[in-house]
């Protein structure tokens, strides 16, 4: 296995090998934004009246680097341990012709083991002075943004490498908190506020994530159990795995029903968002009724994106006071 590792890189078409740039590119998935996303929902709750402070819009373009290093750190991380334990190469193997291999530059071999730690500890001192900056940028440092940023940063480093949390049961936790904060934390830094209603926001950011995520360990499930990496769709039977799925598909619209029904959010709150929440439906539709679960995961980043559009909406429509009677 040692050899294997350390190997030189091994290209699937002698004709078109990759180059380095484009390999680590793929290794950082740079293509899949959408955490990334989360900064723009701030943006549309804080920026438009202006008075929020002078360092609000360097601190969050800070902030929103240091958000790329450091999720680059943890997909890095997360395919060489995935490399390692052989479950990237069973989920991305020849038996899975669905699944491209020059997405996982381990398995196709455009990358070592060495050089993918390398980048991956790169990212993560980026990431940390980039964070650091943003704080240190803030109009506002309210110790709570301080903690769960410094919290995040670690236990993001130790998802799937070293402490492994996501071998131990935290993964779909993880997914949702991550989100989550990246919502609240840059919040927090450019106001000095709490609000309920941008935890609704950020929670719902959280569970996109998650969303596309459960879908892919549905796919992924054999190749997981193999490796003893506990999803819940690996710890549960097919119909419970679709059960759970429904679950949180369902506690997604009832989130956003409730917030607006309590006043925690606007009324008319839960009628933006359910374009959104009709996708979010069909998504549900495709994977466990039409059985096409790729099909679906593929959708679960639409809707992701829909409902980041629509929270900005939601945002742009209150910070520009185009309406009133809301709660905050």
């Amino acid at each position: 296995m040692t050899s294997e590792l350390h190997a030189g890189p091994r290209h699937l078409d002698a004709g078109r090998p990759e180059s380095k740039a484009r390999s680590y590119a793929r290794l950082g998935k740079l293509d899949v934004y959408d955490y990334y996303l989360s900064i723009l929902v701030v943006a549309a709750a804080v920026l438009p009246p202006a008075a929020v402070g002078a360092g609000s819009l360097p601190m969050l373009l800070l902030f929103l680097l240091g958000e790329v290093c450091t999720l680059v750190a943890l997909v890095s991380f997360d395919d060489v341990t995935g490399f390692r334990d052989g479950s990237d190469i069973a989920n991305y193997g020849p038996n899975d012709p669905l699944r491209k291999k020059l997405r996982k530059p381990l398995v196709a071999g455009t990358l070592t083991d060495r050089e993918a730690l390398r980048f991956g500890w790169a990212a993560a001192a980026a990431g940390a002075l980039l964070w650091g900056g943003a704080v240190a940028l803030a109009p506002h440092r309210p110790m709570w943004t301080i903690v769960v940023i410094a919290v995040t940063y670690v236990i993001a480093l130790q998802y799937s490498y070293g402490l492994k949390l996501s071998y131990h049961g935290f993964q779909e936790a993880f997914l949702v908190a991550l989100g989550t904060v990246l919502v609240l934390a840059p919040y927090g830094l450019a106001t000095g506020e709490f609000s309920g209603f941008l935890l609704v926001q950020a929670i719902l950011f959280g569970l996109g994530p998650l969303m596309f995520g459960v879908y892919s360990n549905t796919n992924d499930v054999e190749g997981d159990r193999g490796v003893g990496r506990p999803t819940v769709a690996a710890l549960t039977t097919a119909r419970g795995n679709a059960l759970f799925i429904g679950a949180l598909s369902l506690g997604e619209f009832l989130l956003v029903l409730g917030a607006s029904l309590t006043g925690v959010a606007p009324w008319w709150f839960v009628v933006v968002l359910l374009p959104a929440s009709a996708l979010r439906a069909r998504q549900y539709h495709l994977g466990f009724r039409a059985h096409d679960i790729m099909r679906a995961r593929r959708l679960g980043f639409r809707v992701h994106r829909t409902y980041v559009l629509l929270l900005v909406v939601a945002n742009l429509l209150i910070t520009l006071g185009l309406v009133g009677g809301l709660a905050r």
